[in-house]
C-alpha cells in the first residue's frame, strides 16, 4: 500500500508525533494552517468515514478531547476547529481528523519544530 499515514504509522517516514496509543497516531501538520494543527489517525487503515467502525471514531473523538487539553496547556488556544474530508476534498485517502487551534490574536506562525518543542516540554 502506498499510503503516506501508513508509512508515518510504520516509522518509514518520521513525523513529529504528540501522542500515540495502540489505535490512534497524533502529529502535527508539516503544513500547518496555524500553530499546534495536528492530525489524529487511526493506526488501521480505513479509507475515509464511510469505511471506518463506531468504535475507532468514538476513540478519535476521545483523543481530540485528550490533544484540545495538551493544546490549550502548551499554546493556550482559544478555540479548536475539528475538519475531516472524505471523497473529492479527501488528500489523502486514509481516514485523519484535522485539528485546528483557533487564537483571539493572531499568532505568527511559528515552524513545526519550535511548535513541537512547546508542546514537548
Amino acid at each position: 500500500m502506498d499510503c503516506i499515514f501508513c508509512k508515518i504509522i510504520n516509522g518509514e517516514i518520521p513525523s513529529y508525533t504528540i501522542y500515540e496509543d495502540e489505535i490512534v497516531k497524533v502529529f502535527l501538520d508539516v503544513n500547518p494552517d496555524v500553530n499546534g494543527h495536528c492530525l489524529i489517525i487511526p493506526k488501521k487503515h480505513y479509507q475515509d468515514l464511510f469505511d471506518i467502525d463506531n468504535q475507532t471514531l468514538i476513540h478519535i473523538m476521545d483523543t481530540a478531547r485528550k490533544i484540545e487539553k495538551l493544546l490549550n496547556d502548551k499554546l493556550h488556544i482559544d478555540g479548536l476547529t475539528l475538519v475531516q474530508n472524505n471523497g473529492l476534498k479527501q488528500e489523502v485517502k486514509h481516514f485523519h481528523l484535522h485539528l485546528k487551534p483557533q487564537y483571539k490574536n493572531e499568532e505568527k506562525l511559528l515552524k513545526v519544530e519550535e511548535v513541537y518543542e512547546k508542546i514537548s516540554n
